[in-house]
Order: structure tokens, then C-alpha cells, then sequence
């Protein structure tokens, strides 16, 4: 995992992230990222969940369930 520490960014911005399975590659320094589930503020060097193949970061691995849940039950429907 990249350090998050060396493209921060100034002021208080979002960070813009490419994440694969592994890894995420930053493309606009910021901050923090977005939880797509809870609307929180992820501090990078806090980011640990996140889902390559919808582009999402999330703020627990609760939220990531909660996300993978939503999705199988909208296929079921």
C-alpha cells in the first residue's frame, strides 16, 4: 500500500484514489476519501476497505457488507 503521508495535499481535500485489489494509486492528493456507505471522511492513512471493481472505499468492514449486501439483494430483485 502506497504511505498516504507523502500526497496529502494542502488544505482540507478529498483525495482522489484508483483502487485495485491490492493497492490504490493516487491521482489527486488529498486528505481523505469518502465512505460510499456511511458518508463518513476516511483519512487515508486510515483506508483499509475498499472495492476495486465499483471504485468505492468504505470506512469499516462493516460498511463494505453492508455494501456487498445491498448489491446481491438488488440482483435477487
Amino acid at each position: 500500500m502506497k504511505d498516504p503521508t507523502t500526497s496529502l495535499g494542502t488544505g482540507d481535500q478529498p483525495a482522489q484514489l484508483r483502487y485495485s485489489h491490492h493497492d490504490y494509486e493516487i491521482l489527486a492528493p488529498g486528505r481523505y476519501v469518502i465512505c460510499a456507505v456511511t458518508g463518513e471522511r476516511i483519512p487515508l492513512a486510515h483506508l483499509r476497505y475498499w472495492n476495486a471493481e465499483l471504485q468505492e472505499a468504505y470506512a469499516s468492514c462493516e460498511a463494505s457488507l453492508q455494501r456487498m449486501t445491498e448489491l446481491k439483494n438488488r440482483k435477487r430483485a
